[in-house]
Protein backbone atom coordinates (compact mmCIF):
# COMPACT_ATOMS: atom_id res chain seq x y z
CA UNK A 1 0.00 0.00 0.00
CA UNK A 2 2.87 2.20 0.44
CA UNK A 3 4.50 1.63 -2.51
CA UNK A 4 1.30 2.25 -4.55
CA UNK A 5 0.66 5.21 -2.11
CA UNK A 6 4.42 6.86 -3.12
CA UNK A 7 3.16 6.98 -7.01
CA UNK A 8 -1.16 7.25 -6.90
CA UNK A 9 -2.09 10.82 -6.87
CA UNK A 10 -4.50 9.90 -3.79
CA UNK A 11 -4.51 12.78 -1.49
CA UNK A 12 -3.92 15.77 -3.72
CA UNK A 13 -4.49 16.56 -7.07
CA UNK A 14 -1.53 17.53 -10.01
CA UNK A 15 -2.60 21.14 -9.06
CA UNK A 16 -2.01 20.96 -5.54
CA UNK A 17 -5.87 21.40 -4.85
CA UNK A 18 -7.16 18.33 -2.35
CA UNK A 19 -9.48 15.54 -4.12
CA UNK A 20 -12.41 15.22 -2.24
CA UNK A 21 -12.69 11.46 -1.67
CA UNK A 22 -16.45 11.79 -2.16
CA UNK A 23 -15.99 12.40 -5.24
CA UNK A 24 -13.52 9.77 -6.19
CA UNK A 25 -15.75 7.01 -4.63
CA UNK A 26 -18.39 8.34 -6.92
CA UNK A 27 -16.39 8.04 -9.72
CA UNK A 28 -15.32 4.27 -8.74
CA UNK A 29 -18.90 3.13 -8.32
CA UNK A 30 -18.86 3.68 -11.84
CA UNK A 31 -16.15 0.83 -12.59
CA UNK A 32 -17.88 -1.13 -10.08
CA UNK A 33 -21.16 -1.24 -11.75
CA UNK A 34 -19.13 -2.51 -15.03
CA UNK A 35 -17.58 -5.48 -13.26
CA UNK A 36 -17.98 -8.41 -15.08
CA UNK A 37 -20.69 -11.55 -13.35
CA UNK A 38 -18.10 -14.25 -14.66
CA UNK A 39 -14.58 -13.28 -13.82
CA UNK A 40 -12.92 -16.24 -16.16
CA UNK A 41 -14.46 -13.96 -18.97
CA UNK A 42 -12.65 -10.78 -18.07
CA UNK A 43 -8.85 -12.46 -18.27
CA UNK A 44 -6.72 -10.63 -20.99
CA UNK A 45 -3.76 -12.75 -22.25
CA UNK A 46 -2.04 -9.33 -22.26
CA UNK A 47 -2.44 -6.52 -19.75
CA UNK A 48 -0.97 -2.96 -19.84
CA UNK A 49 1.12 -2.00 -17.65
CA UNK A 50 2.37 1.90 -17.42
CA UNK A 51 5.15 2.69 -19.70
CA UNK A 52 8.56 3.85 -17.73
CA UNK A 53 8.00 7.69 -16.81
CA UNK A 54 11.17 9.83 -16.31
CA UNK A 55 9.35 12.67 -14.31
CA UNK A 56 7.33 9.94 -12.01
CA UNK A 57 10.39 8.30 -11.38
CA UNK A 58 12.34 11.23 -10.18
CA UNK A 59 9.61 12.22 -7.87
CA UNK A 60 9.15 8.69 -6.14
CA UNK A 61 9.98 8.87 -2.43
CA UNK A 62 10.97 5.24 -0.80
CA UNK A 63 8.47 3.45 0.09
CA UNK A 64 9.27 3.67 4.05
CA UNK A 65 8.80 7.19 4.10
CA UNK A 66 5.84 6.81 2.74
CA UNK A 67 3.01 7.18 5.57
CA UNK A 68 -0.78 5.47 5.46
CA UNK A 69 -3.53 7.85 7.10
CA UNK A 70 -4.34 5.57 10.25
CA UNK A 71 -7.57 5.31 8.80
CA UNK A 72 -6.57 3.78 5.69
CA UNK A 73 -4.51 1.17 7.97
CA UNK A 74 -7.44 0.03 9.64
CA UNK A 75 -9.87 -0.39 7.03
CA UNK A 76 -6.92 -2.48 5.72
CA UNK A 77 -6.58 -4.50 9.05
CA UNK A 78 -10.50 -4.42 9.10
CA UNK A 79 -9.97 -6.11 5.35
CA UNK A 80 -7.47 -8.95 6.33
CA UNK A 81 -9.40 -9.96 9.64
CA UNK A 82 -12.77 -10.08 7.38
CA UNK A 83 -10.91 -12.06 4.69
CA UNK A 84 -9.42 -14.73 7.49
CA UNK A 85 -12.96 -15.11 8.98
CA UNK A 86 -14.00 -15.70 5.08
CA UNK A 87 -11.78 -18.81 5.38
CA UNK A 88 -13.09 -22.00 5.56
CA UNK A 89 -11.74 -24.16 8.43
CA UNK A 90 -9.78 -26.97 6.18
CA UNK A 91 -6.57 -28.43 7.17
CA UNK A 92 -5.00 -27.54 3.89
CA UNK A 93 -7.67 -24.38 2.50
CA UNK A 94 -7.27 -22.71 5.27
CA UNK A 95 -5.92 -18.59 5.90
CA UNK A 96 -2.56 -20.00 7.48
CA UNK A 97 -1.81 -21.54 3.94
CA UNK A 98 -3.13 -18.52 2.90
CA UNK A 99 -0.45 -16.26 5.19
CA UNK A 100 2.22 -19.03 3.68
CA UNK A 101 1.36 -18.09 0.22
CA UNK A 102 1.48 -14.48 1.01
CA UNK A 103 5.19 -14.60 2.07
CA UNK A 104 6.31 -16.76 -0.54
CA UNK A 105 4.90 -13.78 -3.35
CA UNK A 106 6.51 -11.14 -1.13
CA UNK A 107 9.87 -13.35 -0.72
CA UNK A 108 9.84 -13.79 -4.71
CA UNK A 109 9.00 -10.16 -5.75
CA UNK A 110 11.99 -8.99 -3.63
CA UNK A 111 14.06 -12.00 -5.74
CA UNK A 112 12.92 -10.51 -9.53
CA UNK A 113 16.47 -10.93 -10.63
CA UNK A 114 18.40 -7.73 -11.68
CA UNK A 115 21.40 -7.21 -14.24
CA UNK A 116 24.57 -8.45 -12.53
CA UNK A 117 26.40 -5.57 -13.95
CA UNK A 118 24.00 -3.03 -12.13
CA UNK A 119 25.46 -1.52 -8.82
CA UNK A 120 22.67 -0.18 -7.73
CA UNK A 121 23.72 0.92 -3.63
CA UNK A 122 26.74 2.69 -4.94
CA UNK A 123 25.07 4.82 -7.63
CA UNK A 124 24.72 8.77 -7.79
CA UNK A 125 21.16 9.89 -7.72
CA UNK A 126 21.43 10.51 -11.99
CA UNK A 127 23.13 7.20 -12.38
CA UNK A 128 20.06 5.63 -10.27
CA UNK A 129 17.40 7.61 -12.61
CA UNK A 130 18.87 5.47 -15.73
CA UNK A 131 19.58 2.45 -13.96
CA UNK A 132 15.43 2.63 -12.79
CA UNK A 133 15.09 2.44 -16.59
CA UNK A 134 17.11 -0.07 -17.29
CA UNK A 135 15.12 -2.66 -14.55
CA UNK A 136 11.79 -1.44 -15.88
CA UNK A 137 13.07 -3.40 -19.01
CA UNK A 138 14.44 -5.46 -17.47
CA UNK A 139 11.67 -6.71 -15.33
CA UNK A 140 9.09 -6.05 -17.57
CA UNK A 141 7.78 -3.32 -15.74
CA UNK A 142 6.94 -4.81 -12.89
CA UNK A 143 9.62 -3.83 -10.60
CA UNK A 144 8.41 0.06 -11.76
CA UNK A 145 4.86 -0.51 -11.21
CA UNK A 146 4.03 -0.53 -7.30
CA UNK A 147 0.52 -1.24 -7.96
CA UNK A 148 1.35 -4.64 -9.63
CA UNK A 149 3.49 -6.02 -7.06
CA UNK A 150 0.53 -4.84 -4.60
CA UNK A 151 -1.90 -6.84 -7.12
CA UNK A 152 0.53 -10.16 -6.53
CA UNK A 153 0.24 -9.64 -2.63
CA UNK A 154 -3.54 -9.18 -2.62
CA UNK A 155 -4.19 -12.07 -5.11
CA UNK A 156 -1.96 -14.40 -2.58
CA UNK A 157 -4.70 -12.93 -0.21
CA UNK A 158 -7.96 -13.22 -1.47
CA UNK A 159 -7.71 -16.41 -3.80
CA UNK A 160 -8.93 -19.38 -1.40
CA UNK A 161 -11.44 -17.09 0.01
CA UNK A 162 -14.40 -19.56 1.43
CA UNK A 163 -12.59 -22.81 -0.52
CA UNK A 164 -15.04 -25.30 -0.38
CA UNK A 165 -12.63 -28.17 0.58
CA UNK A 166 -12.71 -30.34 -2.43
CA UNK A 167 -11.47 -29.90 -5.95
CA UNK A 168 -13.70 -28.26 -8.82
CA UNK A 169 -14.11 -30.45 -10.40
CA UNK A 170 -16.85 -32.19 -7.46
CA UNK A 171 -17.50 -29.23 -6.37
CA UNK A 172 -19.86 -28.47 -9.65
CA UNK A 173 -21.45 -31.45 -8.96
CA UNK A 174 -22.28 -29.99 -5.11
CA UNK A 175 -22.90 -26.73 -6.13
CA UNK A 176 -24.69 -27.09 -9.76
CA UNK A 177 -26.60 -23.53 -9.39
CA UNK A 178 -22.88 -21.93 -8.80
CA UNK A 179 -21.47 -23.92 -11.60
CA UNK A 180 -24.12 -22.97 -14.14
CA UNK A 181 -23.18 -19.47 -12.79
CA UNK A 182 -19.40 -19.32 -13.48
CA UNK A 183 -19.76 -21.73 -16.56
CA UNK A 184 -18.17 -24.60 -14.74
CA UNK A 185 -14.93 -23.21 -15.19
CA UNK A 186 -12.56 -22.76 -12.29
CA UNK A 187 -15.61 -22.69 -9.68
CA UNK A 188 -13.75 -21.93 -6.85
CA UNK A 189 -11.37 -19.40 -8.01
CA UNK A 190 -14.03 -16.60 -9.45
CA UNK A 191 -16.38 -17.05 -6.21
CA UNK A 192 -13.23 -16.31 -3.90
CA UNK A 193 -12.66 -13.57 -5.91
CA UNK A 194 -16.32 -12.33 -6.30
CA UNK A 195 -16.56 -12.64 -2.60
CA UNK A 196 -13.40 -10.36 -2.13
CA UNK A 197 -13.93 -7.90 -4.60
CA UNK A 198 -17.78 -7.49 -3.03
CA UNK A 199 -15.90 -7.02 0.30
CA UNK A 200 -13.52 -4.77 -0.79
CA UNK A 201 -16.07 -2.47 -2.67
CA UNK A 202 -17.95 -1.99 0.51
CA UNK A 203 -18.52 1.74 1.96
CA UNK A 204 -16.83 0.87 4.71
CA UNK A 205 -13.42 0.18 2.93
CA UNK A 206 -13.53 3.18 0.80
CA UNK A 207 -10.41 4.88 2.21
CA UNK A 208 -9.00 1.84 1.35
CA UNK A 209 -9.83 1.59 -2.27
CA UNK A 210 -8.89 4.83 -3.24
CA UNK A 211 -5.29 3.94 -1.53
CA UNK A 212 -4.82 0.99 -3.64
CA UNK A 213 -6.13 2.58 -7.07
CA UNK A 214 -6.33 6.29 -6.95
CA UNK A 215 -8.76 6.57 -9.90
CA UNK A 216 -10.65 5.20 -12.59
CA UNK A 217 -7.50 3.87 -14.67
CA UNK A 218 -6.17 2.43 -11.63
CA UNK A 219 -9.32 0.84 -10.40
CA UNK A 220 -10.05 -1.27 -13.66
CA UNK A 221 -5.81 -2.12 -13.93
CA UNK A 222 -6.15 -3.57 -10.59
CA UNK A 223 -9.12 -5.62 -11.06
CA UNK A 224 -7.73 -6.75 -14.23
CA UNK A 225 -4.38 -7.86 -12.25
CA UNK A 226 -6.33 -9.75 -9.95
CA UNK A 227 -8.97 -11.48 -12.58
CA UNK A 228 -5.72 -12.96 -14.08
CA UNK A 229 -3.84 -14.07 -11.18
CA UNK A 230 -6.80 -15.58 -9.33
CA UNK A 231 -7.67 -17.23 -12.51
CA UNK A 232 -4.21 -18.34 -12.50
CA UNK A 233 -4.63 -20.33 -9.44
CA UNK A 234 -6.43 -23.15 -11.11
CA UNK A 235 -3.86 -25.83 -11.58
CA UNK A 236 -6.57 -28.17 -12.15
CA UNK A 237 -8.10 -27.08 -15.63
CA UNK A 238 -5.67 -28.86 -18.31
CA UNK A 239 -7.26 -26.57 -20.97
CA UNK A 240 -6.43 -22.81 -18.82
CA UNK A 241 -2.76 -24.33 -18.23
CA UNK A 242 -2.73 -25.50 -22.04
CA UNK A 243 -3.88 -21.80 -22.93
CA UNK A 244 -0.96 -20.37 -20.05
CA UNK A 245 1.82 -22.76 -21.46
CA UNK A 246 1.36 -21.15 -25.15
CA UNK A 247 1.52 -17.98 -24.10
CA UNK A 248 4.95 -18.36 -22.11
CA UNK A 249 6.02 -19.79 -25.39
CA UNK A 250 4.45 -17.07 -27.39
CA UNK A 251 6.17 -14.49 -24.78
CA UNK A 252 9.80 -16.14 -24.42
CA UNK A 253 10.49 -18.79 -27.28
CA UNK A 254 9.38 -17.01 -30.16
CA UNK A 255 11.04 -14.32 -31.08
CA UNK A 256 9.53 -11.41 -33.09
CA UNK A 257 10.87 -10.47 -36.53
CA UNK A 258 13.26 -8.09 -36.98
CA UNK A 259 10.79 -5.81 -38.63
CA UNK A 260 8.17 -5.92 -35.65
CA UNK A 261 10.73 -5.75 -33.21
CA UNK A 262 11.31 -1.94 -34.36
CA UNK A 263 7.71 -0.65 -34.36
CA UNK A 264 7.44 1.18 -30.77
CA UNK A 265 4.02 -0.33 -30.38
CA UNK A 266 4.95 -4.11 -31.00
CA UNK A 267 7.76 -3.71 -28.91
CA UNK A 268 5.52 -2.50 -25.67
CA UNK A 269 3.12 -4.71 -26.65
CA UNK A 270 5.89 -7.41 -26.44
CA UNK A 271 6.78 -6.04 -22.76
CA UNK A 272 3.34 -6.36 -21.86
CA UNK A 273 3.00 -10.14 -23.11
CA UNK A 274 5.76 -11.12 -20.80
CA UNK A 275 4.55 -9.15 -17.43
CA UNK A 276 1.55 -10.72 -17.42
CA UNK A 277 2.64 -14.18 -17.85
CA UNK A 278 5.81 -13.70 -15.55
CA UNK A 279 3.01 -12.61 -12.65
CA UNK A 280 0.72 -15.19 -13.71
CA UNK A 281 3.40 -18.12 -13.13
CA UNK A 282 4.82 -16.10 -10.19
CA UNK A 283 1.29 -16.30 -8.11
CA UNK A 284 1.51 -20.29 -8.91
CA UNK A 285 4.70 -20.59 -7.85
CA UNK A 286 3.83 -19.16 -4.39
CA UNK A 287 0.90 -21.13 -4.50
CA UNK A 288 2.67 -24.25 -4.44
CA UNK A 289 5.96 -22.75 -2.54
CA UNK A 290 5.64 -25.45 0.10
CA UNK A 291 6.96 -27.31 -2.57
CA UNK A 292 10.15 -25.68 -3.18
CA UNK A 293 10.57 -25.32 0.84
CA UNK A 294 12.26 -27.56 3.33
CA UNK A 295 11.83 -31.19 3.13
CA UNK A 296 9.65 -30.98 6.83
CA UNK A 297 7.55 -27.75 5.64
CA UNK A 298 6.83 -29.81 2.35
CA UNK A 299 5.62 -32.81 4.52
CA UNK A 300 3.78 -30.71 6.88
CA UNK A 301 1.64 -28.91 3.95
CA UNK A 302 1.03 -32.06 1.68
CA UNK A 303 -0.15 -34.13 4.75
CA UNK A 304 -2.76 -31.58 5.24
CA UNK A 305 -3.78 -31.47 1.82
CA UNK A 306 -4.07 -35.54 2.01
CA UNK A 307 -5.70 -35.26 4.88
CA UNK A 308 -8.04 -32.03 3.58
CA UNK A 309 -8.91 -34.81 0.71
CA UNK A 310 -9.01 -38.27 2.45
CA UNK A 311 -11.53 -36.69 4.85
CA UNK A 312 -13.83 -34.96 1.55
CA UNK A 313 -13.76 -38.98 0.35
CA UNK A 314 -14.55 -40.30 3.76
CA UNK A 315 -17.92 -37.66 3.41
CA UNK A 316 -18.82 -38.85 0.14
CA UNK A 317 -18.09 -35.03 -1.73
CA UNK A 318 -15.12 -37.21 -3.86
CA UNK A 319 -15.37 -40.75 -5.46
CA UNK A 320 -11.73 -41.02 -5.36
CA UNK A 321 -9.36 -42.52 -2.55
CA UNK A 322 -6.34 -39.62 -2.57
CA UNK A 323 -4.08 -42.46 -1.55
CA UNK A 324 -4.71 -43.87 -4.91
CA UNK A 325 -3.34 -41.42 -7.09
CA UNK A 326 -0.97 -38.96 -4.13
CA UNK A 327 2.37 -39.97 -5.58
CA UNK A 328 1.23 -39.30 -9.22
CA UNK A 329 -0.44 -36.25 -8.21
CA UNK A 330 2.71 -35.11 -6.03
CA UNK A 331 4.83 -35.76 -8.84
CA UNK A 332 2.52 -33.71 -11.50
CA UNK A 333 3.76 -30.41 -9.62
CA UNK A 334 6.60 -30.61 -10.68
CA UNK A 335 6.35 -32.59 -14.17
CA UNK A 336 2.94 -30.24 -15.72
Amino acid sequence: ARRSASTAKLWSSESGDTVHSDTLSQSLQLEEDRACDVPLEEVKEIITLPPYNNKIARRQRDWEEIQIPSHVMDQLRCFVATVAELHQDHPFHNFSHTSHMVMATVKHLKRIVVPTDLDIENEDLFVKHKTAAVLHEHTYGITSDPLTQFACVFSSLIHHVSHPGIPNINFVKEEPMLAEMYKNRSVAEQRSLTLSWDLLVKPEFADLKLAICGDNEGFARFRQLLVNMVMATDLGDKELRKLRNRRWEDAFRNPESPQEESDPSTSANDLNRKATIVIEHLIQAANVSHTMQHWEIYLEWSGKLFEELYAAYRQGRTDRNPADFWYEGEAGVFLD
